[in-house]
């Protein structure tokens, strides 16, 4: 029995994982980086102390007696794959691969965050089968807001972005929106829960430049809510309507642009069940599971086993 590790050091979330090539199954463990109340994230100097805190007593709890069938590893070296890109927090994980790697004698694959994210998305609703053909993933967290065209390449996934926010990320305006509510960060659960009690009708326009959306607006109009005395609920429901006629404007106009490909929505913004029903109300596409929509290493064990046998 071969298992591949997956390790993800992202800015709110310590995650590693175990992938059993012979079953299909994952054996995921993770854990949010502690944001006191009142703040809307964490410094890279912070967030990196925060990983080496966690990382080593994950190993341990999930991992104890699996290491001599550990094949290969997979680890997020950076959010994305353009030239360039590059956040500190992700050195704790690809330390600990180099590490891990030099003592088990196995290699070690690096990727992206935003792969992982996609093979994650893919691995939950049994659709891997997308890596080797053309598609559009959309990555929607605190940190990115884009869309991607897919592409296999020799057996492996490469990315190209086509569109994305010109301003704020869906998470950052949810996350400044809830914390203006008084809720915690990061806020994404807090904040569908208030909006799913309003039942008003909001109907909420979008600014898009060509492909490529503006969220800062929301924000505005948010604080405008809140000062009109508008309830926390409908201000909450505002910000997800926002956000998904941001999004379902994208998409049509990608698919306009490049035709009827495949879509994927992964990220901790997708898994928002107002935003999933919009989007599934406009065109037949692919979701993440609700536990593989936020940070997690899964992606990366994945794409670890697929690479080790590309």
């Amino acid at each position: 029995m071969s298992y591949y590790l997956g390790i993800d050091t992202s800015n709110y979330t310590t995650s590693v994982c175990l992938y059993d090539s012979e079953s299909g199954r994952v054996i995921s463990k993770r854990k949010l980086l502690p944001v006191k109340d009142g703040e809307l994230g964490l410094r890279q100097s912070d967030a990196v102390f925060h990983h080496v805190q966690q990382l080593s007593q994950m190993f341990h709890d999930a991992f104890d007696g699996f290491s001599d069938r550990i094949k290969a590893i997979g680890v997020s070296y950076a959010p994305r794959t353009e030239e360039g890109s590059y956040m500190p927090c992700f050195t704790v994980g690809l330390m600990a691969a180099d590490v891990l790697s030099s003592v088990l004698k196995v290699p070690v694959y690096r990727f992206s965050h935003q792969q992982g994210h996609i093979a994650a998305a893919l691995y939950s609703v049994d659709r891997l089968d997308l890596l080797e053909k053309q598609h559009i993933a959309f990555h929607v967290s605190g940190g990115t807001t884009e869309a991607l065209l897919v592409n296999s390449d020799a057996g492996f996934v490469t990315t190209r972005i086509v569109a994305k926010t010109l301003d704020l990320n869906a998470g950052q305006l949810i996350d400044r929106i809830g914390v203006m509510l008084g809720l915690h960060f990061p806020c994404g659960k807090e904040l569908e829960q208030l909006a799913l009690q309003c039942g008003d009708k909001i109907r909420a326009k979008a600014t898009l430049k060509d492909l490529d959306c503006c969220l800062s607006g929301g924000q505005n109009i948010a604080e405008k809510y809140m000062k009109e005395g508008k309830s926390p609920a409908y201000i909450a429901r505002f910000a997800m309507e926002f956000i998904s006629a941001a999004i379902c404007g994208m998409s049509e106009r990608i698919r306009d642009k490049y035709g009827d490909l495949p879509f994927v929505y992964a990220g901790g913004v997708m898994s928002d069940s107002i935003i999933r029903d919009e989007l599934q109300a406009l065109h037949d596409c692919v979701f993440a599971l609700p536990e593989f929509s936020s940070d997690n290493a899964a992606g990366t064990a994945v794409l670890a086993f697929v690479k080790d046998n590309s």
